[in-house]
This record gives C-alpha cells, structure tokens and sequence, in this order.
C-alpha cells in the first residue's frame, strides 16, 4: 500500500506550561478511494525520538493500512529533530525521560489520539505501539478507553516505576489505589494488550516481567505475553543497536503486531472511483 508522510504541530501541556508538539503522519493511500478510511495507531518513539529506525517501522505499520501518527515525546526540553545515537544524547534522553512528567506525558498521547480521530479519513478505532520508553508510553496511552489495542515492544520503567520525576522510591504510596503509575493502573485497560521482550533485556530483567505478567493477570486484562530467548533490548532497531539488531526476531513480532491490529482495528475502503493511469517517471 502506497503512504504520504507529513507532519502537524499541535498545542498541548509540557510540565504546566503550553508547548508545541510535532507529530508526524504516515497515511497509507489507495488509488482510486479517495474517500478510503483507516485504523489509526499512534506510535511512541524510544528516548531518541522520531529517528530513522522509528519512521522506518511507522512506514512499515501504515503500509499496512493505519494512519500513524509519532509524536515528538521531548518537546519540553527541545525541538522535533531527534537526538543522535550517541553517548551524549544518550545521556539526554535518559534525564529528558526522567524530568518530563507523567501528565505531559498523558498529555501528548491524549492529543495524539485527538488528532487521529479528527481526521475524515479515520475510522475512529486506534491501536497505539512503541519501542523502550515508547513501549511504556504505548501501555500508558492505551489506559485511555478510546484504544482498543497495544502492542509494547520492550517496556521500560513500567515494573520499577520508575518514568517521570516522581519515580518508584519517592513515591509515599507506591502500589496504593492513588498511584499514578503505570504498574498500577492496569485495570484501567479497556483494549486488548501485547507485550513483547527479549529475554536478555538487562533494561526489564526476569523478576521484572514476572512482575508486569502478574499484575496484568491480576488486572483482569486481556494480553498476550512474548519473550524471546536471546533477543536483547531494543533488538528491532535496525540501525546502530550496538549489535543487538535481530531482524528475524523483528519480522515475528511484527506479525504479532499485525495479527492483533487486524483482528481488532478495521479499514473501510468507501466507493471506488476511476483510476488516472500512473505516471511514467522514475
């Protein structure tokens, strides 16, 4: 399926302050449908934000028939370009994630989803994914009711509460029915779940997953658990990965992604209309 790709600057709440957030659109489209209506899935990016890798699967997903919508998560501290694959920005992204709070965060994806549904070519159902804090703001996303499905690939901070600056061990109530973090709102899911790790992920040790698989169960949520025996942390990142790029892994989780999309999120094609021959151009 062929895709456009723009992007749209939106107002939203960065840490009690307005802020402009980018989001970046991959629309698939179809010759002929012009009125053609799609899924949308709202796309969380790692620490880095939209880079490489990140459009790379967006594509992937739109290509397929979603309207996929990236927000830039770090529009607080600085612009849409992502930050580098290397040790400084790095260190960047890693304090970014931590000094955001988890309303900015809540923010964004709320007006992701906004987005998404005030589009004409919508169908008003969205699934929401993302990769390492992206997977974790995906889970955190799809506690709004009007998710239907996730699919997380390698969550990070959810088992040890730590995202945002009100982290696990200052948190006087951790695990208490006012918690604000993610672990424990679980109940809250009203769509259908995914979660995807590699079992050699340092970032979300055995204990770790055991402990979201529980409270998932205990939740009463309706997942699918995945682990891979030698997959690493961030294994479906196709560029600089520092050697844990699996892309064999990568292509089963990716039909994991689309069994669960295509089963709950559907496409309507509306009327078809005549067809302009395609233009002889390289």
């Amino acid at each position: 399926m062929l895709i456009t790709e723009s992007h749209v600057d939106v107002q939203t709440t960065a840490n009690d302050k307005n802020s402009t957030m980018r989001i970046y659109l991959f629309h698939p489209t179809i010759p002929g449908y012009p009125n053609a209506r799609f899924p949308g899935v709202c796309l969380f990016s790692e620490i880095y934000q939209v880079t490489g890798p990140v459009a790379r699967f967006a594509r992937q997903i739109a290509g397929h028939g979603y309207i996929v919508a990236a927000p830039s998560s770090y529009h607080d501290f600085v612009g849409p370009e992502p930050l580098k694959y290397d040790s400084a920005d790095t260190d960047r992204g890693n304090q970014f994630k931590i000094e955001k709070t988890l309303e900015s965060y809540d923010a964004d994806s709320y007006k992701t989803v906004d987005y998404l549904l005030s589009l004409p070519t919508c169908t008003g159902l969205i699934g929401a994914t993302g990769m390492c804090l992206g997977g974790h703001l995906a889970v955190r996303a799809a506690l709004d009711s009007r998710i239907s499905a996730c699919v997380s690939y390698f969550a990070t901070d959810i088992h040890s509460r730590t995202l945002g600056p009100n982290t696990g061990a200052n948190t006087a109530a951790v695990g208490a029915a006012d918690s604000i973090h993610t672990l424990d709102l679980f109940s809250k899911f009203k769509g259908e779940v995914a979660m995807i790790f590699g079992i050699k992920d340092t970032h979300v040790p055995d204990a770790g997953r055991d402990l979201i698989r529980a409270k998932l169960r205990e939740a009463g949520v309706c997942f699918s658990f995945h682990e891979f025996a030698w997959a690493q942390h961030a294994f479906i990142r196709d560029e600089l990965s520092k050697g844990r790029y699996d892309p064999a892994i990568t292509k089963v989780c990716f039909e994991v992604l689309l069994e669960l999309f295509g089963r709950v999120l559907k496409t309507d094609l509306g009327a078809k209309e005549a067809v302009a021959p395609p233009e002889h151009d390289c």
